[in-house]
């Protein structure tokens, strides 16, 4: 009875979807699709769909939020660009009767400025940041369908503008255990702003669908990744006058467009990230991932970069996880990213196995 009235709850937010679509770029709160993970950063900051004791994942897919994480501590880091940086703290606990809950701060920090005034005139400095509280619920129902939701509140703070707002995700996943087999449908950012930066203008929260499917190979190790964005609007690309990747007539200048199944196999790979796992033993694995959108975004005319891709590596040894990740974005943009996380369940008892260990030789 529980499960018809969760899957009745969560159902009845799904009309509200189609009210509140909008496209990176035009929406306030985007750091909300930041990724904070170093294991998420290497497979390019998508969807991820996966089944496994990594609490660093739960938050951005809270169907998966399960007793699997229960008691852990995720602490995160990016040194970002220039002098900016962000951050976030997770924790996970599994109750009798409430179910899995997570919890998390994150925070983005964007520097120092120097403030002027319109003549010019210096006066005085001020910092700018992005913050949220998020509180992620994950239940399992039955046969491999588990699902989840997230309810964020955010703020914008910059020097004396401030807004406020919230978001709620809405996840459901299918695992199937023989066929180490995932998926995951969300639907992101649900929300509003509350207090705005100006009471002229409300900022839209940056809406999206995403579907992501994940599996382990049966004979080899490797687990391939493969995560869909922007499901509710097709066209990503921007083919503008002004895009210097346009080829133009050498004598009358006029652009020469790409044929239709070039601008159609560009725009279908624009909602795709594909990425890789390898591991060759439990307590290690290396990462890899391409992100066309962002290839195709960031590229710079001038120079031959490999931006898109992210790579990095998970080192998982009893109560301790440690990663870290690198994601090209453009030439001398490449943030870095750091995890590090940690069971207490999983302290105690090896903690306690080292007690007895100890005992026995002694006697």
């Amino acid at each position: 009875m529980k499960n018809k009235i969760t899957l009745l709850f969560l159902i009845t937010l799904f009309p509200t979807v189609s009210l509140l679509a909008q496209v990176g770029g035009e929406s306030s709160y985007n750091f909300l699709n930041f990724a904070f993970s170093s294991r998420s950063a290497a497979l390019g900051g998508g969807l991820i769909s996966v089944n496994d004791e990594d609490l660093s994942l739960i938050i951005n897919n809270p169907a998966t939020i399960s007793q699997h994480h229960h008691n852990q501590l995720s602490l995160n880091f990016t040194d970002y660009f220039a002098n900016a940086n962000y951050g976030a703290a997770l924790y996970s606990y599994t109750f009798k009767k409430a179910g899995s809950l997570a919890f998390e701060m994150r925070y983005v920090g964007y520097g120092t400025f120097t403030g002027t005034d319109i003549t010019g005139m210096e006066t005085g400095e001020f910092t700018a940041g992005d913050y949220a509280a998020t509180v992620g619920w994950g239940r399992y129902l039955d046969k491999g369908f588990s699902i989840g939701a997230n309810l964020k509140l955010g703020l914008c703070s910059y020097e004396n503008y401030t807004s406020f707002g919230f978001a709620v995700d809405v996840a459901g996943n299918y695992y199937n255990e023989d066929k180490k087999l995932s998926l995951s449908l969300l639907f992101k950012n649900i929300g509003t702003e509350i207090a705005q930066f100006t009471p002229e203008y409300r900022q839209k929260m940056p809406f999206d669908i995403q579907f992501a499917i994940s599996q382990r190979f049966a004979h080899l190790p490797i687990r391939y990744h493969i995560s869909l964005h922007h499901l509710y609007r097709w066209d990503l690309s921007k083919l503008e006058s002004l895009d210097p990747y346009l080829d133009r007539d050498a004598i009358s200048g006029e652009i020469r467009y790409p044929s239709k199944v070039a601008r159609f196999a560009d725009n279908l790979f624009r909602h795709v990230i594909f990425g890789l796992e390898i591991e060759p033993s439990k307590y290690f694995s290396l990462l890899i991932s391409y992100n066309h959108q962002r290839n195709r975004e960031m590229r710079i005319p001038q120079k031959k970069s490999i931006a898109g891709f992210s790579y990095g590596f998970m080192i998982n040894i009893n109560a301790f996880r440690v990663g870290f990740s690198r994601a090209h974005y453009a030439v001398g943009a490449v943030p870095n990213y750091f995890t590090f996380a940690l069971s207490f369940d999983e302290l105690a008892k090896n903690s306690k196995e080292s007690k007895k260990k100890k005992l026995k030789r002694l006697n």
